[in-house]
């Protein structure tokens, strides 16, 4: 029977793997064949090591190559482009770098987290959804993984969404009320909306009341009533449609409805409520469409359930990384 290493001995086997993918010395491998021979654990730990390595190899240079475009970047933004040599790597050295950081801390480095929460004023955590009070009594609900920067002088109430989404419920003061995010902004004629950001821009849903949406400084201002919603995209509004506002943002109340969405979508919002990283290594999969209802405290059980639907391959990585493929 194989005996069960210990959470201090699989990092060990990992420290050891990630030495020996380098340039290890003769008296490092002297000392590794020691290591393997002193406890049939160690040997466990280093084969389970070796399985990680080879399931994580892809994952693990996704990862680096996010990391280091999200220091690329709080390094431009700092104006200290002359040491964007520190974020350059090796293939190697990312994947080790990646997974070696990513299980040793459970996720907790994510450099794209840390560059979107300075300056920010509210942040909240993967899985924690928390409402704040703003200082003119409007009310902002932050989903999973958000945060915000507000800045009421120069005449209005200004807010930056700088990740994730955020619920507004606005008090009327006289003063105009802007939600910046991307390239455009969402301008308050009402009272409650949504502001979630994507990929290239951001896409708002209004539950009730009225919001003037412009998607670039140069772009024209569509107004959106209640059920309505508007998504642009590097500055071009995409064609306003008609949505289930009560639905959509039902993430309120702990639950994340879809329709004939596309796996790719589900598996980003699970993200934010998942402490360590989630990633979709399959793009014929990630196209599936999936429609249901699920409970967003518990991003493990969804993707149970996904999989037993869809059949992806799941990897659970030390119970911090989730892998689907």
């Amino acid at each position: 029977m194989n005996a069960t290493p210990t959470p201090s001995q699989e990092q060990a086997a990992l420290d050891w793997l990630s030495l020996l993918h380098d340039q290890p010395s003769s008296g490092d491998q002297a000392t590794f064949s020691r290591w393997l021979r002193a406890d049939p654990a160690h040997v466990e730990a280093y084969a389970q090591a070796q399985v990680l390595w080879e399931i994580s190899e892809v994952p693990a240079r996704t990862l680096a190559d996010e990391d280091a475009l999200a220091l690329q970047g709080y390094l431009h933004a700092m104006d200290t482009a002359k040491r964007s040599r520190v974020v350059r790597r090796s293939c190697a050295l990312a994947m080790v770098a990646c997974l070696l950081v990513m299980v040793s801390m459970g996720g907790g480095w994510q450099p794209w987290r840390w560059v979107d929460d300075v300056g920010a004023d509210y942040v909240t955590a993967p899985g924690q959804v928390k409402t704040v009070t703003l200082a003119d009594r409007s009310q902002v609900t932050l989903d999973a993984d958000s945060a915000i920067a507000v800045d009421f002088s120069h005449g209005e109430r200004h807010i930056q969404l700088r990740r994730g989404a955020g619920f507004f419920s606005v008090t009327h003061t006289g003063q105009p009320f802007v939600v910046g995010a991307g390239s455009g902004e969402t301008r308050v004629l009402g009272t409650q909306f949504e502001v979630r950001l994507q990929p290239a821009g951001a896409q708002v849903t209004v539950l009730s009341g009225r919001v003037g949406v412009t998607p670039s400084k140069q772009g024209q201002q569509q107004i959106l009533t209640a059920g309505q919603q508007l998504a642009y995209a590097e500055g071009v509004a995409e064609p306003m449609h008609t949505v289930d506002s009560e639905s959509r943002l039902a993430w309120r109340d702990g639950w994340l409805n879809y329709y004939k969405a596309p796996l790719a979508d589900v598996v980003q919002d699970l993200r934010r409520y998942y402490p360590g990283r989630i990633l979709l290594l399959n793009d014929e999969m990630a196209a599936k469409r999936v429609s249901g209802s699920f409970p967003s405290k518990d991003p493990q059980a969804v993707l149970n359930a996904l999989q037993a639907v869809l059949g992806f391959e799941q990897h659970n990585l030390l119970g911090r990384m989730i892998v689907l493929r």
